[in-house]
């Protein structure tokens, strides 16, 4: 008996709006994060973690980017993958924010068109996705974050999967003076650079998802839990995300 091969179709769209991000770090090293695609206008970006692009406290430099995209045709075993350079004679190709309070761990890079195959699969996000009402999202309400932790996703398929999370801190202010908010989800490494959407079934009826943030990384505690005398780690369990209006700001 031959397997079914799943379609596009028979995918949730959200699930395609995701790929998994490869830095190339040197000879056959690669270090994997989460991405999604946004677009404005005619063009197409890929959105992830600033730190996934550049780390100098780590030195974490790559010069290279790739990720996946589904090829034409409904299989989802065929893809096709996309290698990126991120300089151009030492200038970088990647767009980054910051605010008042610093840098805003989140970069995008334009996809050449030349780089996507005709007629490949994929869904994008765009400026009608991101959240304007910022009183509409209230603390608790469930999200989900998609993405690939510790690179974990359907391999054959090139699938990521969903965690569940919800709204920890109050929507719409700039946490800790940054422009991110919190997020209570069993977030592992890997899964920096996804995005945090909660359904709306009354937006795009080929995307219904409404684009809150960018994953970032655990909330750092810092010096406050040695001053906390509780005795145990410095975690509170929380993690970080940037608000997604940074993008109409990067793909201006």
């Amino acid at each position: 008996m031959n397997a079914v091969q799943p379609r596009h179709s028979d995918v949730e769209p959200l699930l395609l709006s995701c790929t998994q991000v490869a830095a190339d770090i040197g000879p056959q090293d690669l270090t994997v994060a989460s991405g999604f695609f946004f677009q404005r206008g005619a063009h197409l970006f890929l959105v992830t973690s600033r730190h996934v692009l550049l780390d100098l406290a780590k030195d974490h430099c790559p010069q290279r980017i790739e990720f996946v995209l589904h090829a034409a045709g409904t299989d989802l075993t065929q893809q096709h993958r996309v290698s990126l350079p991120l300089y151009d004679n030492g200038m970088p190709l990647w767009r980054q924010a910051g605010d008042s309070a610093g840098n805003v761990d989140v970069a995008v890079l334009q996809i050449p068109g030349m780089a996507v195959p005709r007629h490949a699969q994929f869904r994008a996000f765009s400026v009608r996705h991101i959240q304007a009402q910022t009183h509409a999202v209230r603390v608790g309400q469930p999200l989900l974050v998609v993405g690939f932790p510790m690179g974990f996703h359907d391999t054959l398929n090139h699938v990521p999967v969903v965690r569940g999370a919800v709204v920890a801190s109050a929507f719409g202010v700039r946490f800790q003076g940054q422009d991110c908010f919190l997020t209570d989800a069993p977030m592992q490494r890997g899964s920096s650079g996804a995005p945090v959407v909660r359904h709306d079934p009354d937006g795009d009826t080929s995307l219904p998802w409404q684009l809150l943030g960018v994953h970032a990384s655990h909330a750092d505690m810092g010096e406050r839990t040695s001053r906390s005398g509780d005795g145990h780690g410095a975690s509170p369990g929380l993690e970080l995300a940037w608000y997604s209006d940074v993008l109409l700001a990067l793909t201006h």
